[in-house]
């Protein structure tokens, strides 16, 4: 499948602030069954992009905009080649042996319900993968998709609570509950071309991946209950969300920050390929 995606982030300010600096992970890189065949990023400011390699081996690039500003843009497009590997990611960059996802994190972190609900699942009689799609169907059964209830700050436990959530809600549950059953998991944001034919999206999407022993690494995605396809593009990934932001920084001076985000993810049919 070819994945043409557009993503555009606008800052506006009541006061605008004398700068703006910021980290970007929007950017995919290839692996076995992802190939990037075209990407950009524009940015409505005259500012340099450098480009690095995070811990994790995410593409980021960081800018400074100078001020006073009232609006600022970033906006990435591009198109993916993408194969269906039933969930089995392969030829990624790895900086870290599995055994280092089973850390956990503040938004990640596992309790009493959330242990208990994991334990349920019968993992003694049980084999990694089974377990895992057992997970998987659990999560996406027990856990309401609900955009009102959480942020992006909301934890594992807190939305496990509320039996609410989004994507990300779901990916930081899913992870929680891995990693207490021993197995390494891993928080990944990226973008899903939605069969339904809805291409334009508020945010992009996550989903996890855990480490299955023989296998490799495998996606899993809660909120749609199924494992990664071609419809997935994989952009970032890290030990949570905060890991794999698609933009993060900071602004001096300045208030009354608003944010827009749009996002569009469209099949590119073969018409407009040839």
């Amino acid at each position: 499948m070819r994945i043409r995606i557009s993503h555009a982030t606008t800052y506006c300010y009541d006061r605008p602030p004398a700068t703006v600096t910021q980290v970007l992970r929007l950017t995919p890189r290839n692996h076995d069954g992802q190939y990037v065949a075209t990407w950009r990023i524009d940015l409505s400011e005259d500012c340099q992009l450098h480009q690095r390699e995070d811990a994790f081996g995410n593409i980021t690039h960081s800018f400074t905009a100078e001020g006073p500003l009232k609006r600022l843009t970033v906006a990435v497009e591009g198109e993916v080649e993408t194969q269906d590997t039933s969930g089995v990611v392969s030829g990624a960059v790895e900086r870290f042996p599995p055994q280092f996802y089973l850390r956990e994190t503040t938004l990640t972190q596992s309790d009493a319900a959330i242990a208990g609900f994991a334990e349920s699942l019968g993992g003694d009689g049980l084999g990694q993968l089974p377990l895992l799609h057992g997970l998987l169907d659990a999560v996406h059964r027990e856990i309401v998709f609900d955009t009102d209830p959480t942020h992006a700050a909301t934890t594992a436990a807190e939305a496990f609570g509320l039996r609410r959530g989004v994507c990300q809600d779901l990916t930081h549950i899913f992870i929680a509950a891995a990693r207490t059953l021993g197995v390494p998991a891993r928080y990944v944001g990226g973008h899903l071309y939605r069969i339904d034919g809805v291409t334009a999206q508020e945010a992009g999407h996550a989903w996890a991946e855990a480490f299955v022993e023989n296998l490799g690494w495998v996606g899993f995605d809660a909120a749609n209950g199924i494992c990664t396809t071609d419809a997935h593009v994989r952009v970032a990934a890290g030990l949570d969300y905060l890991g794999a932001a698609p933009v993060r920084g900071s602004h001096f001076g300045g208030d009354g920050e608003t944010l827009d985000v749009a996002v569009h993810v469209d099949q590119v049919s073969r018409q407009s390929q040839s």
